[in-house]
């Protein structure tokens, strides 16, 4: 099973990407995503940034992955 995972977009360089995910750091392609601009948050698959998301789908899949893991319920806080 493949997953996607969101990252900020930091920096931009050609079609390079700077994105961070968790305090990391980590170079990705723009190729699929062209309009991406810093600020941004991109799901990125494969070491390409495939689509943009609000900060609020962030909150949400890092809570349901929280959960996955074991932490409490907090999902309903963020619907």
């Amino acid at each position: 099973m493949c997953l996607a995972f969101p990252a900020k977009v930091l920096a931009i360089e050609g079609d390079l990407a700077t994105v961070e995910r968790a305090g990391v750091t980590r170079k990705a392609s723009l190729m699929l995503l062209p309009e991406a601009k810093v600020g941004d948050f991109v799901l990125i698959h494969a070491g390409f940034a495939m689509q943009t998301i609000d900060e609020r789908e962030v909150q949400i899949r890092d809570a349901l992955v929280a959960e996955m893991n074991g932490a409490p319920r907090t999902v309903e806080k963020l619907l």
